[in-house]
């Protein structure tokens, strides 16, 4: 029997997982986020309005993170590697199933249903395995595998465009499903680890699965409620960014040029973040509150621009708000993530990641829509992204309730703190720090 690792490897094989990692977001998220350049064709041959063809992203978004704990549960149960593979070939059916639609509805069930139930089992399992491999550089990690995001963005916005132009959105789907299809070599390279505080036996029980015990946590409870407003509006981009970019005026290759904007902003943030992040200068709960916010601002900046792009314009002001959004919401992505194993333990690391993935999903299924009926109602998008902000910046908020999210009251004695694979956020019970014979001894409190 091969002896577990004293921790993780913090390298090594791990950077392939973490490759691993950088392609199954880039072919999940990436792809959806370029999807919206579809999105008129759709509305256009369908003859339906922006709110209805805004549910095929908000399906596939509601699917893939409610359904994230099962692929985290099937894979505690199997080990990722089968689980993201299987989940290669769902999301790749559901574009070639797609691309044959007659209606709307077809799409909602393609893109929607079985393209997101493929993407629901391969995010958090590979997520989660980058996050067992790395320790002391696990934010760097994450966030280089995050950055498959805006890398797959950069690419496949003008390069979709370009597909839409020469063989329509029917051909455009069907290379998308040969793209996707790459998900299952990703899945193969997930190499199982065994690290101390795994559990010994898979759990039996469905429940147990799912992980739904970690609600009992304080930490991860209000981490949970502040991720669910944030997602609301975290997503709006992803699907309506280029839209808007076509009502201010812009051409379609301008509107991919501040997709790619975005997308260049995201894919440095994800890296710097990391790199600051594991430093350990500032608590990941704090960063996490500031980098919310300020995506949240980012996203009123993109709402508050003003008209007067033209079909060979390039959205100058449109496309600095766009890389301002791509920076702080590229700064959010790695820390979501990596606190996880702080709050929770790295044993428990793969179901929270599916948790957080399904509170996402309740703002992920109410932003796109909403989106899209502040659209209809007012004629462009700013209300939309003007609301959507403002969920961001509530989210953002209830991050203060995490441990160390705000800075001490006062300087207080450092206790001795466990590896971060045993969860050292958890709140530290305050004691009073007694010495024998000293009537000043002083109680360590922080705020």
């Amino acid at each position: 029997m091969t002896p577990k690792p004293t921790g993780p490897p913090d390298g090594g094989w791990g950077w392939v997982v973490a490759a691993a990692g950088f392609a199954v977001n880039g072919l999940s998220y990436g792809v959806l986020r370029s999807l919206g350049l579809a999105f008129p064709d759709f509305a256009e041959y369908f003859d339906r309005n922006a709110q209805e063809t805004a549910w095929v992203s908000a399906l596939a978004l509601a699917v893939q993170q409610a359904a994230s704990p099962v692929g985290s549960a099937l894979s505690t149960r199997w080990g990722a590697r089968p689980v993201v593979m299987v989940g290669g070939v769902l999301t790749s059916l559901g574009f070639v199933f797609s691309a044959f639609a007659h209606s709307l509805l077809h799409l909602y069930l393609g893109l929607g249903v079985l393209a997101g139930s493929g993407w629901a089992l391969v995010f958090a399992p590979a997520l989660g395995t980058v996050s067992r491999y790395f320790s002391r550089r696990r934010v760097l990690a994450v966030g280089l595998a995050l950055t498959g995001n805006g890398a797959s963005s950069l690419l496949l916005a003008p390069a979709l465009q370009l597909l839409l132009d020469n063989f329509g959105w029917r051909g455009a789907l069907l290379l998308l499903g040969a793209v996707t299809l790459h998900l299952t070599p990703c899945g193969a390279l997930l190499r199982p680890l065994a690290l101390p505080g795994d559990p010994l036996a898979p759990p039996r029980s469905p429940l147990a699965a799912l992980g739904l015990g970690l609600f009992r946590r304080r930490a991860f409870l209000v981490l949970t409620l502040g991720t669910a407003l944030v997602g609301v509006g975290y997503f709006i981009p992803y699907v309506h960014l280029a839209p808007h970019a076509l009502d201010r005026g812009l051409g379609g290759y301008g509107a991919a040029l501040v997709v790619a904007a975005a997308a260049m902003g995201d894919i440095g943030a994800r890296l710097l973040c990391g790199w600051l992040a594991d430093q350990g200068w500032v608590p990941l709960p704090r960063l996490l509150t500031i980098c919310g916010a300020l995506t949240g601002l980012g996203l009123l900046a993109v709402g508050l621009v003003p008209v007067g792009g033209n079909e060979d314009s390039w959205g100058g002001p449109l496309l600095a708000a766009a890389g301002a959004y791509g920076l702080s919401a590229g700064s959010y992505a790695p820390l979501i993530f990596c606190v996880l194993p702080e709050l929770v333990g790295i044993g428990n690391v793969v179901q929270a990641t599916g948790l957080v993935m399904m509170l996402l999903s309740l703002g992920g299924l109410l932003g796109p829509p909403l989106s899209g009926f502040l659209r209809d109602e007012t004629g462009d998008f700013t209300a939309s992204f003007l609301t959507c902000g403002s969920f961001v910046l509530s989210g953002s908020f209830i991050y203060l309730g995490l441990p160390k999210a705000l800075p001490s009251c006062r300087p207080a004695s450092r206790p001795g703190t466990p590896p971060p694979e045993m969860g050292e956020l958890l709140p530290v019970p305050q004691v009073a720090l007694l010495s024998p014979g000293d009537p000043h001894s002083t109680l360590d409190t922080t705020c």
